[in-house]
């Protein structure tokens, strides 16, 4: 679904980056290219993550099917599975699939903090907010799970130093 008909806004009103389930990695410099041009050069307001529910790339990676490259980039998605195993198996498999997206969306929405960018952009600008969706597909709602203002904790080892020139 086109992101301006779930937000209500104006073709070209939102600047779009999409990936399979919408991860945020530092190494991808497709990504990290598409969110410096956003922040830095447009000077949007606020970064929207959103996820859906029943991704096909979320449910990828709980099998141990052979997917060739998608493997290694569904192994984010893994990480976040090993770390919330305990919860997610208690779920019977649509939900498990769901609640992974969740926790997905709240993963991406750190690791987007994480990165010099943002950071560099709160400390000059105090912007972006910030915000993880996850959109229905079946009945067309947007659920918030976060919201993120400028300068919100990072862990230590996370964060950055910029001085000002």
């Amino acid at each position: 679904m086109p992101p301006d008909e779930i937000t209500g806004t104006n073709p070209g009103e939102i600047f779009v980056h999409r990936n399979i389930a919408n991860l945020v990695v530092h190494t991808d410099l497709n990504l990290l290219s598409v969110l410096q041009y956003a922040v830095h050069h447009l000077g949007v307001r606020h970064v929207i993550l959103c996820g859906h529910y029943g991704c096909g790339g979320v449910k990828a990676s709980l099998t141990r099917a052979e997917l060739g490259l998608l493997n290694k980039w569904l192994r984010h998605i893994k990480d976040i599975y090993r770390t919330h195993k305990q919860e997610l198996d208690l779920y019977a498999e649509d939900r498990k699939v769901d609640r992974l997206v969740e926790l997905n969306v709240l993963e991406q929405v750190q690791n987007l903090m994480k990165t010099s960018i943002i950071q560099e952009a709160w400390h000059r600008k105090q912007l972006p907010y910030i915000h993880g969706w996850v959109f229905g597909m079946n009945d067309g709602l947007i659920r918030e799970l976060t919201t993120v203002a400028p300068n919100s904790p990072i862990d230590d080892v996370y964060r950055y130093d910029f001085h000002d020139e």
